[in-house]
C-alpha cells in the first residue's frame, strides 16, 4: 500500500510539473493551434482507453460530446476539465491497485469491470484515504487549476465573458465537491439523453421537460437546442453559403441595427467584430430566404443569443425552425398579426387572474402593448440578464410561446402591489429599471411562481377565436371605411369640378349681364329717340289734320265763291297741287317711320337671338344705316324747304300784283286775306319743321363724328397696346440675349478657372506620386528588415522549443522507468494491473507532451 501511495504522489508530482510547463507555454501559444490540438485528443484517447479498458463506450460518448463541446469554447476550459479526468483516473487506478493490495486473490476481471464505473465514480477517493501529504498535493493541483482559470492571459477568462454564465466545469475547491458531484451528474444524464435522444423523446417526454425546466448545462445547450427544434438535419444548411453571396434589400437596416443589438456584451460590442459580422450573415441569409418578413428588430436578439452558444450555420438552422414552428413568423410579419393575438390573450389572462392591476392600468391608459410587446418579441431577451433569459428561453424551444405568458403573468403577480401605487410614467419606469434585476440572485424562483400560475390551452383556443371574429369585423369595417373614405373623395373631387363649373358659369352670367345692360341702355336711347320721332309725327299729323280742316272750310268759301276770279282759280288749283305734294311726302315720311320702327323691332328680336358682341355691332350699323337715312330725310326737307321759300316769293309777287286789283267787294278781300294768312301759317310750318328736322340732322352728324372719333380712339388704343407689346417683347429678348452674353462670359471664365485647376491637379498628383513612390520604397526596406528579424527570431524560438521538448521527453524517461522498477517489486498478481495504470497514465501524459 505505501508503495502505491509513493506512485500516486510520484504521477501527481509529475502531472503539476506538466500543468506548470503548460501554464508557461500557454502564454506563447496562439488559440487555433491549440484548439487544434484539443480537438485532436479525444480520438487518440479513445483508442488507447478502450484498448486499456479504462472507460467503457458511454463514458467515452460523453467525454467525446464534451471534448467537441468545450473545443468550441476556449482553451482553459479543455485544460480544466482534461486535467480533471487525468486526475481522477489516476486515483481510481491508484484505488484499484490499493484494493489489488489488500486481496491478492482477486481475478483480472474483477479489476476490468471496476474500471467501467461511471464518470462519477472517477472522482478522487475521499480525504480519510489519502495521507496528508497527498492532500496537499491535491490541494495545490487544484490552486494551480483555479489560477489558470482567473489568469487573464489565459482564454479562459475570455470565454467567460461571451458565455455570461456564472457556472464553470469543475470546481474550484474541494470544499464544493457536493456541487462538483451534482454538475457530473447532470452532464451524464443529459449525455445520455442526447445519446439516446429519439427513444428518450417519445417514451419520457414530461421527464425531459422537467429537466428542461431545471435548467440545460452550459455545454450541452447548443445540440439540445437542435434537437428540441429538429434542426440538426436540415436541407437549408447547404445553402447557407450561396445565401451568404446574393444581396439583401435589407442589409442596410440589418447594418443599422447590429450596433443596438447587446450593446454592453463582448462578444458583439466593438464595431465590425466577428460577432456583429456573423450577427449580420444570419440576419442576411434569413431575410433571402423568407422575403415575406425580411427583416424585423426583435429578431436580431434571438439570434444572438443562439450565436452564443453555436457556430452560425447551426444558429441559421434553429433560427428558421424558430420562425416556422414557434409562431415567430407570423409574430415578426410586417402585420404583426400574431402579436397582436398574444396581447389580446395577455390582457385577457391579466383581466382574469390580475382583476385590480386590470382596473389600474386601464384608469391610467397603460395598454399591454407598451411593456408586453418586447416580451413576445424578444422571449425576456431584452428584459432579463442572460442567465435569466436563457433559462426561459430552453423552456421555450421545449414547450413555446405558453412559457411567455406564464412568466409575464408570474412577473406581474410578484409586482402587483408596487404596480397599484404608481401612475403610468412610475409603472414605465418600473418595468425598465426594477423588474429587470429583481431575480439576479437566481432564476428558480420565477421559474416556480410561472409554473402556479394557471394557463388553460383550451380558453386560449377559444381567445383566438374571439380575437380572429373581432378582427374580422375590423376588416370589413376598415373595408367600408376605405370605401367610403374613396367615394368621398370621388365626390369631393365632382364638389370641385362643379364649383369650378359654376364659378366659370358666374363668371359668364355676369359678363352677360353686364353686356345686356349695356344693350338695354342703347336700347333706352333708340326708343326715346324713336319716341321723340313719333311725337314729332303725331304733332306733324295733327297740325296736316289741322290743315286738311283748314283745306276743306276753304274749299266750302270756294264753292261758296264761285264767282272769283279766274286768276285765284289758278292760284288755287296750285296750292291744290302743293297740298297733294305735301301729303305725298307726309306718306312717305309716315311709310319711312314705320319701315324705321320694323326694322327696330327686328333689330331687338336679333338682338335678343344673336350673341352680345355681335349684337351691338350690328345695332351700330343699323343705327348709323337708320342716321344716313335721316340724313336723307333732312336732304329731303331742305329741298322742300327751298320749294317752299320759292313759293313764298312767288307769293310775295302775286301779293305785290294783286294788291290794286282786290279792292272791290269786302267779301272778296276778306277770303284773299284768309287766304294770305293760310299761306303765312303754312310757310311758318314748313320753316319751323324745316328747321327741326336741320337741328336734328346736326345732331346726328354730331354723334356720328363723335362715334367714328371713338372708334379711331379704339383704333389708336389699340395700336399702342400692339406697340407697347411688341417693345416689350424686343426688351426681353435684349435681356435674353444680353443673360446669353453673360453667360458665355461667366462659362468661359470657368472654363479657364478649371483648365487652371486641372493642370494644378495634374501637377499635384505628380508630387502625391513621388512622394507614394518613396514611402512604398521605405516600407518596403522596413518589411525587408522586419523580414530578416522574423526568420531570426523564427530560429531562435525553434531551437528552444526543441530543447524544452527534449528536457521533458527525458523527465517523462525517468518518471517512466522508475514507476516499472516499482511495479516490478510489487507481488506478481498485480503486474497486469501495473501495466494498464502504467499504459494509460503514461500514455495521457505523451499525449499531451505530444500535442505541445
Amino acid at each position: 500500500m505505501h508503495t502505491c501511495y509513493s506512485f500516486y504522489n510520484i504521477i501527481m508530482l509529475s502531472m503539476l510539473v506538466l500543468l506548470l510547463a503548460v501554464s508557461c507555454f500557454l502564454e506563447k501559444k496562439s488559440q487555433c493551434h491549440f484548439m487544434h490540438i484539443v480537438s485532436f485528443f479525444p480520438f487518440v484517447q479513445y483508442s488507447k482507453l478502450t484498448e486499456n479498458k479504462v472507460l467503457k463506450k458511454d463514458s467515452y460518448c460523453i467525454l467525446c460530446f464534451l471534448s467537441s463541446q468545450v473545443a468550441t469554447d476556449k482553451v482553459a476550459g479543455k485544460l480544466s476539465s482534461t486535467l480533471s479526468w487525468v486526475k481522477n483516473t489516476v486515483s481510481h487506478t491508484v484505488s484499484q491497485m490499493a484494493s489489488q493490495v489488500a486481496s491478492p486473490s482477486a481475478s483480472l476481471h474483477t479489476t476490468s469491470s471496476s474500471t467501467t464505473l461511471s464518470t462519477p465514480a472517477l472522482s478522487p477517493s475521499s480525504p480519510t484515504q489519502l495521507s496528508p501529504d497527498d492532500l496537499e498535493l491535491l490541494a495545490k493541483l487544484e490552486e494551480q487549476n483555479r489560477l489558470l482559470e482567473t489568469d487573464s492571459k489565459s482564454l479562459r477568462s475570455v470565454n467567460g465573458s461571451r458565455r455570461n454564465s456564472g457556472s464553470s466545469l469543475v470546481s474550484s475547491s474541494s470544499a464544493s465537491s457536493n456541487l462538483s458531484h451534482l454538475e457530473e451528474d447532470s452532464w451524464i444524464l443529459w449525455g445520455r439523453i442526447v445519446n439516446e435522444w429519439e427513444d428518450v423523446r417519445k417514451k419520457k417526454e414530461k421527464q425531459v421537460k422537467e429537466l428542461v425546466r431545471k435548467g440545460i448545462p452550459h455545454h450541452f445547450r447548443a445540440i439540445v437546442w437542435q434537437l428540441l427544434c429538429s434542426a440538426q438535419s436540415m436541407p437549408i444548411k447547404d445553402q447557407y453559403s450561396e445565401l451568404l453571396k446574393m444581396t439583401s434589400p435589407c442589409e442596410k437596416l440589418i447594418r443599422r441595427d447590429i450596433a443596438r443589438t447587446y450593446p454592453e456584451h463582448d462578444f458583439f460590442k466593438e464595431k465590425d467584430s466577428l460577432g456583429q459580422e456573423v450577427l449580420f450573415n444570419v440576419m442576411k441569409a434569413y431575410s433571402l430566404v423568407d422575403r415575406e418578413v425580411g427583416y424585423c428588430q426583435g429578431s436580431a436578439f434571438i439570434v444572438g443569443l443562439l450565436l452564443m452558444q453555436m457556430p452560425e450555420e447551426e444558429a441559421f438552422c434553429v433560427f428558421v425552425k424558430l420562425m416556422q414552428d414557434y409562431r415567430l413568423r407570423e409574430l415578426f410579419k410586417p402585420s404583426m398579426a400574431e402579436l397582436g393575438l398574444c396581447m389580446y390573450q395577455f390582457e385577457c389572462m391579466i383581466q382574469e387572474h390580475l382583476p385590480e392591476l386590470y382596473v389600474h392600468f386601464q384608469s391610467q391608459s397603460f395598454h399591454t402593448s407598451m411593456y408586453a410587446s418586447s416580451w413576445f418579441l424578444t422571449i425576456f431577451l431584452t428584459t432579463f440578464p442572460l442567465p435569466i433569459a436563457t433559462r426561459i428561453f430552453d423552456i421555450f424551444m421545449s414547450e413555446g410561446l405558453e412559457i411567455v405568458f406564464r412568466v409575464g403573468l408570474a412577473v406581474l403577480q410578484m409586482n402587483q402591489a408596487e404596480l397599484l401605487q404608481l401612475d403610468m410614467e412610475g409603472m414605465l419606469q418600473h418595468f425598465q429599471k426594477v423588474i429587470p434585476h429583481q431575480f439576479d440572485s437566481g432564476p428558480d424562483k420565477l421559474i416556480q411562481a410561472s409554473y402556479q400560475v394557471k394557463y388553460n390551452a383550451k380558453k386560449m383556443k377559444k381567445l383566438e377565436k374571439e380575437y380572429t371574429t373581432i378582427k374580422t369585423k375590423e376588416m370589413e369595417e376598415q373595408v367600408e371605411i376605405k370605401r367610403l373614405r374613396t367615394e368621398n373623395r370621388l365626390l369631393k373631387q365632382r364638389i370641385e369640378t362643379l364649383e369650378k363649373e359654376s364659378a366659370s358659369l358666374a363668371d359668364r352670367l355676369i359678363q352677360g349681364q353686364v353686356t345686356r345692360a349695356q344693350e338695354a341702355e342703347e336700347n333706352y336711347l333708340i326708343k326715346r329717340e324713336l319716341a321723340t320721332i313719333k311725337q314729332q309725327s303725331d304733332e306733324a299729323i295733327t297740325k296736316l289734320e289741322q290743315a286738311e280742316n283748314t283745306i276743306r272750310e276753304l274749299q266750302q268759301q270756294q264753292q261758296w265763291h264761285k264767282c272769283s276770279s279766274r286768276y285765284s282759280e289758278d292760284f288755287v288749283l296750285q296750292l291744290e297741287k302743293e297740298l297733294v305734294q305735301a301729303r305725298l311726302s307726309e306718306a312717305e315720311s309716315h311709310c319711312a317711320l314705320k319701315e324705321m320702327q320694323d326694322k327696330v323691332l327686328e333689330m331687338e328680336k336679333r338682338n335678343s337671338a344673336l350673341p352680345d358682341e355681335e349684337n351691338v355691332a350690328r345695332l351700330q350699323e343699323e343705327l348709323i344705316a337708320v342716321k344716313l337715312r335721316e340724313a336723307e330725310a333732312l336732304m329731303g326737307l331742305k329741298e322742300l324747304r327751298q320749294q317752299v321759300k320759292d313759293l313764298e316769293e312767288h307769293w310775295q309777287r302775286h301779293l305785290a300784283r294783286t294788291t290794286g286789283r282786290w279792292k272791290d267787294p269786302p267779301r272778296k278781300n276778306t277770303v284773299n286775306e284768309l287766304q294770305d294768312e293760310l299761306m303765312t301759317v303754312r310757310l311758318r310750318e314748313a320753316e319751323t319743321q324745316a328747321e327741326l328736322k336741320e337741328t336734328k340732322q346736326r345732331m346726328m352728324e354730331m354723334e356720328t363724328q363723335n362715334q367714328i372719333n371713338s372708334n379711331h380712339l379704339r383704333r389708336a388704343e389699340q395700336e399702342v397696346t400692339n406697340l407697347q407689346g411688341k417693345v416689350q417683347y424686343l426688351s426681353a429678348q435684349n435681356k435674353g440675349l444680353l443673360a446669353q452674353l453673360n453667360e458665355a462670359k461667366r462659362r468661359q471664365a470657368e472654363i479657364e478657372c478649371k483648365s487652371k485647376e486641372e493642370v494644378m491637379a495634374v501637377r499635384l498628383r505628380e508630387a502625391d506620386r513621388i512622394a507614394a513612390v518613396a514611402e512604398l520604397q521605405q516600407h518596403i526596406a522596413e518589411l525587408e528588415i522586419q523580414k530578416e528579424e522574423g526568420k531570426i527570431q523564427g530560429q531562435l524560438n525553434k531551437s528552444d522549443s526543441n530543447q524544452y521538448i527534449r528536457e521533458l521527453k527525458d523527465q517523462i524517461a525517468e518518471l517512466h522507468h522508475e514507476f516499472i522498477l516499482r511495479c516490478e517489486e510489487m507481488p506478481l498478481p498485480n503486474t497486469t494491473l501495473c501495466e494498464n495504470a502504467q499504459s494509460s497514465v503514461c500514455y495521457t501524459l505523451l499525449l499531451f507532451l505530444y500535442a505541445f
